[in-house]
């Protein structure tokens, strides 16, 4: 623990750990092409963390500092009762400990709970929309529905929410549609973020054919748009741009071309306990054993502590070494967003 600061998670390069990003489910009512493989085994329910738990966890975090809290998956909201979750860690917003707590979603059922996330604290959340062509979108998810997911949209601005939208870049794929993003997005009050495809898990396919470093990205906007810089920051590795012609934002995640590790105030915690230090490393912690141990949470911050001490410099994602095999062998709906 650190002496200035008493609880507080500092890592070994003095960065402040304030964030913490949670997997609630490996599941997901998508089979996005980036991100899983058509066929998935998903984990036995067992194994997966129950929503008292995850509160627990949660919980033990916020004590220790954390200040921003994302809820993620696979696809958050296929969980069962995941707003009974919400709700019971929305008191942390109350009391002040928590300053954010956010959601990650495909958006396939925020129709259904956008109030109730509204109503329960949440004031921003992330959607991920990767293309606006209907049968696009079908192959890039294999399984979504445009249309349900824009409703979605719709149905969190109506509650109130911020809408960030999400979009993987695609080589081939949709790197025509980013000039049609930002007019959608901008024109409806939404920050755009563009994410460079990262090398997680096995997925059917070679990502060299789908990635498309932002650098080109960013070259070919500036054609068409005034690109400005702005000192925006939401916590998380997002680098903004202000758009001069729209007055909207636009963020570029870079974990390839430009890595945002010594900045990094972040870990993430699967649905089945499993601490992340590094979304590119393997190294992790058991915290579901101390968790499951004793109603006590000694044994749970001695493993928090022990944890930190390990979190690395940066990752180690590279996209074209041999053999196009993932660098790190899990797939990012393990993990989380």
């Amino acid at each position: 623990m650190n002496a200035a600061i008493p609880g507080t998670l500092i890592d070994p390069f003095a960065r402040r750990i304030s964030y913490l990003r949670v997997s609630v489910t490996d599941r997901c009512d998508f089979r996005c092409v980036y991100c899983m493989a058509e066929e998935m085994t998903f984990l036995p329910r067992r194994e997966v963390l129950t929503l008292e738990e995850l509160d627990r966890l949660c919980s033990a975090f916020i004590e220790r500092g954390v200040r921003k809290l994302r809820l993620t998956g696979g696809e958050p909201l296929v969980r069962k009762n995941l707003m009974a979750l919400v709700r019971s860690l929305s008191r942390h917003l109350k009391s002040g400990a928590l300053e954010e707590l956010t959601l990650t979603t495909n958006g396939s059922q925020l129709s259904r709970f956008a109030h109730e996330l509204a109503d329960a604290g949440v004031r921003r959340i992330n959607v991920s929309v990767d293309t606006l062509d209907p049968e696009k979108f079908r192959a890039i998810t294999r399984r979504g529905d445009l249309g349900v997911v824009l409703a979605g949209v719709d149905a969190a601005r109506a509650a109130g929410l911020a809408v960030k939208i999400n979009a993987v870049a695609l080589k081939g794929v949709n790197d025509d549609e980013f000039d049609g993003m930002i007019e959608w997005t901008h024109g409806n009050g939404m920050d755009l973020t563009l994410i460079e495809t990262m090398p997680l898990g096995d997925i059917d396919a070679d990502r060299t054919d789908q990635y498309l470093p932002l650098s080109i990205v960013r070259d070919r906007l500036a054609e068409n748009w005034t690109l400005e810089d702005v000192p925006y920051r939401t916590g998380g590795p997002a680098r903004y741009m202000r758009v001069a012609e729209t007055g909207g934002r636009i963020g570029f995640i870079t974990p390839l071309t430009h890595n945002f590790c010594e900045t990094c105030n972040r870990v993430r915690i699967t649905c089945t306990g499993t601490l992340f230090m590094c979304l590119g490393q393997d190294s992790s912690v058991d915290l579901r054993a101390p968790l499951r141990a004793s109603e006590g949470d000694e044994a749970l911050h001695r493993a928090i502590d022990e944890a930190i001490s390990r979190k690395p410099k940066g990752h180690d994602f590279i996209i074209d070494r041999a053999g196009a095999k993932p660098a790190v062998n899990r797939h990012m709906s393990m993990t989380g967003g």
